[in-house]
């Protein structure tokens, strides 16, 4: 079967990289629509070296659609997935609107994609966070050999996590700087007063403060790891931005309930789908968000014995958060979507063909 598809939010960061990466791996549609906000329509994108002419989201007649692809920001995927699926669309949404809903599965493939047999609950399949993607693709092999009691994470998150406008907002910083001679003082004429700048500096704080002083980015990482890989691991988090285009970097601490020594431990992520492991001592043996850009695995590296706690293992994690963290994660939900006999039974209902 060939599958009609859309692409919400197309001429963003992620929705340029779903049409690439649906196009490179091939997913058989017999339909691609590219669609966006209306200041965005007439608008053409890339599609497998074809140009798709963008359409307004808003009017779309998702009647017509399988699957849509959907990465326009919570506000606009709390209106349009529930519309959409409403339909029979399946929305496979990029946004947090619907991640923590008890009656949505939460899927990082490699790690969970029995949690499919829930899809039709809502007919929305959420893609996690970024940076809990990564972390829990290089965890899963090792909570399954030793389970995980505890896991504590401080991240590094490129400046592309934010969207398209941070990526402007960081180059322009630079710009400005290398202009002036000096670094960006704080606040700057070229942003918002309140902003602190991205370039030449480390920012512990990526969206909103909670009232217990964590961020709600720390809060994502620890509700929806609990979802996706095991509700009783324990997770402190610090998420900082960096002055990175692409590519959140992740130093991990983990302490396992059973002993694990390193040398197994490099096998299981070594074996396992989706993880490259780049571990050398050496200078350049590790991974970096810049030898992560434009690839599809996670990285791990600077695997090493914790001896500070029983059974402890530290490790450097590295993904493209673009892709890994956003636009192929959304693909390999789709792919294995597809895989299912009761989906394509109810693609063949809407059509009429069943």
């Amino acid at each position: 079967m060939a599958y009609r598809i859309a692409v919400g939010g197309a001429t963003g960061n992620v929705g340029g990289v779903m049409l690439a990466t649906l196009a490179a791996r091939g997913f058989p549609a017999e339909q691609v629509v590219a669609l966006a906000s209306a200041r965005s329509v007439g608008q053409t994108v890339d599609y497998g070296g074809n140009r798709l002419t963008v359409s307004d989201l808003a009017r779309h007649d998702f009647n017509q659609t399988d699957i849509l692809f959907l990465s326009t920001g919570g506000e606009n995927s709390s209106v349009l997935s529930p519309q959409a699926a409403e339909t029979g669309c399946v929305v496979i949404d990029n946004s947090s609107a619907f991640r923590m809903a008890p009656d949505v599965p939460l899927v990082v493939p490699e790690v969970n994609v029995s949690a499919l047999d829930g899809w039709s609950a809502r007919r929305i399949l959420p893609v996690a966070n970024c940076s809990t993607i990564q972390l829990a693709v290089a965890l899963a092999p090792l909570h399954r050999a030793a389970g995980i009691r505890r896991v504590v994470v401080a991240t590094y998150q490129s400046v592309s996590g934010g969207g398209k406008r941070q990526v402007a907002r960081l180059r322009q910083e630079v710009e400005t700087a290398r202009l002036a001679g000096s670094t960006v003082t704080w606040p700057t004429p070229e942003t918002d007063e309140a902003a602190v700048p991205y370039a030449f500096n480390v920012i512990p704080h990526i969206d909103s403060f909670l009232d217990d002083g964590r961020t709600r980015e720390e809060w994502k990482m620890e509700q929806e790891l609990h979802k996706i890989l095991a509700p009783e691991i324990r997770l402190s988090a610090t998420c900082v931005r960096v002055p990175v285009m692409v590519g959140h970097a992740e130093a991990v601490n983990v302490e396992l309930a059973r002993a694990l020594d390193v040398a197994t431990a490099r096998r299981l992520l070594t074996e396992a789908p989706g993880i490259t492991v780049h571990d050398v001592p050496a200078p350049g043996g590790y991974a970096t968000p810049l030898s992560a850009a434009g690839e599809d695995d996670v990285f791990v590296s600077r695997l090493r014995a914790d001896p500070t706690v029983t059974n402890g293992l530290n490790l450097w994690v590295v993904a493209d958060n673009v892709r890994k963290g956003a636009a192929l994660n959304a693909v390999q939900i789709a792919e294995a979507l597809i895989q299912r006999a009761d989906f394509n039974a109810h693609v063949a209902r809407r059509r009429g063909t069943a």
